[in-house]
């Protein structure tokens, strides 16, 4: 029986990346079975390359911790010395000799989906995926994360399995049936996959973020690259090396319906506390953007010490993308104080907006988590754990506007099958409630 065919493409001029085949100039390619091989041994190299961004992540955590231990006696000092120079230091190469690697990555793959891209914006999205950004931003996840700067690996990890697919696509000519903008997509999934150890969690990311192309040739390459790179990510680390969110406790049974109300409120409250992230977000980018740009030296000097105050009133709680927090959360036990989630709020603001290389993902799910976790923190632990659940979804899902892909990610992080209907319920609704009110998706470079 004959495999599906991949897309139909429009004409495609030039040679992107010395990759253009045929399939890319001449029409659809067939997802034959010469290319089903060569996709076992590609996901297992894209599993490879994420475990430096899950070793980067890991060392974020430890040095956040011992913030956390310091609060048992005097604070070192060192600390928010630490946060500071290495803030500062980051935001020097990122508007710098590094400039290449700063932000998330993924404008690229956005670019390629456009349809028919131009020659210059396919050639421009082409060179943002390639090794010598991927090897600029390294650099800047390793000082973001060891000075605790609030962003996530998800958009450095999608970018990267979307550069290791396209520069794999160039050398084998088995991957030069799927077409340019496919690859990107397809890659950028498996590496999301591959980085979280959930294939699930790749293929309904490029379903509903990353690509302009659906179904079976978008779903069934990025499956078996992600669930190959996971097989890597999953035996050869520690099963929480870079993820502390993951709740390691089974957690079961479904929600009782006295929850409902309590549920729907929570999650017109988060979604809101997202819409109102996501509007400062895009108001304070360009904003922090045009001032680094004009006058980085006191600019770059007032984040910084900024962002190290923060972290030393907070006691730690501002750093990194706040999984420390978000995994005892979702189990229930959060042990946060209640005002936990204003500097989860501030923190990541400024990090992304200064152009931090890293996504904001997991800031999305730690702030409705902790808004959440202070709400409800008189509930019984299972309770809670539902409610928390449910408002870091809905949060997550005002900012992004991936309903799917939004509760997928918090249940993987939780593990409560009984509960994913009404995850997908809260991502639903948070998501409409964005859309009503007006405000933009979050597409930062």
């Amino acid at each position: 029986m004959p495999l599906p065919t991949i897309v139909s493409l429009q004409p495609d001029a030039g040679n992107a990346g010395g990759g253009n085949s045929g399939a890319d100039r001449q029409g659809a390619g067939p997802l034959t079975r010469q290319l089903l091989p060569w996709l076992l041994p590609c996901g297992l190299l894209i599993g490879l390359a994420m475990l430096p961004l899950q070793a980067l992540s890991a060392l974020g955590f430890w040095v956040q911790r011992l913030w956390y231990e310091s609060l048992e006696g005097l604070l070192d000092p060192m600390l928010p010395l630490g946060v500071g120079c290495g803030s500062f230091t980051c935001l020097a190469l990122a508007w710098g000799p590094l400039a290449r690697g700063r932000g998330g990555g993924l404008a690229g793959v956005e670019a390629l989906q456009r349809d028919p891209p131009s020659p210059a914006d396919r050639d421009q999205a082409v060179a943002s995926l390639g090794w010598g950004a991927q090897l600029a931003r390294l650099p800047l996840l390793a000082i973001s994360h060891l000075a605790g700067l609030a962003v996530g690996i998800e958009s450095p990890a999608a970018s990267l399995g979307a550069s290791c697919l396209l520069a794999l696509r160039r050398r084998l000519k088995a991957l030069q049936v799927l077409p340019l903008a496919l690859t990107s997509a397809v890659g950028a999934g498996a590496g999301l996959g591959a980085a979280f150890r959930s294939p699930l969690l790749g293929v309904t990311y490029a379903l509903e973020e990353l690509s302009a192309q659906r179904g079976l040739p978008l779903v069934l390459p990025t499956l078996l690259l992600g669930g190959a790179g996971t097989l890597v990510t999953s035996t050869l680390v520690s099963s929480d090396l870079g993820q502390p969110a993951r709740v390691t406790e089974q957690l079961t049974g479904a929600p009782p319906l006295l929850l409902l109300p309590w549920a729907l409120l929570l999650s017109l409250a988060t979604a809101l506390l997202g819409v109102l992230f996501l509007k400062l977000l895009l108001l304070l980018t360009p904003l922090l953007q045009r001032l680094l740009q004009r006058h980085f030296l006191a600019t770059a000097l007032c984040l910084s010490l900024l962002l190290a105050l923060i972290a030393q009133l907070s006691g730690g709680l501002s750093l990194n993308d706040g999984s420390l927090d978000l995994g005892p959360a979702l189990a229930g036990r959060s042990s946060s104080p209640r005002w936990a989630a204003l500097p989860r709020l501030i923190s990541p603001l400024l990090a992304i907006a200064a152009g931090a290389p890293g996504g904001l993902m997991h800031d999305c799910m730690s702030l409705g988590a902790l808004f959440s976790a202070a709400l409800v923190h008189r509930l019984p632990t299972d309770q809670q754990a539902m409610l928390v659940a449910i408002g870091a979804t809905s949060l997550f899902s005002a900012v992004c506007r991936t309903p799917l892909f939004c509760a997928v990610f918090v249940f993987i992080l939780q593990g409560n099958a009984q509960l994913f209907p009404w995850l997908l319920l809260a991502s639903g609704l948070a998501a409409a409630l964005a859309t009503a009110i007006g405000t933009p998706t979050a597409k930062l470079p």
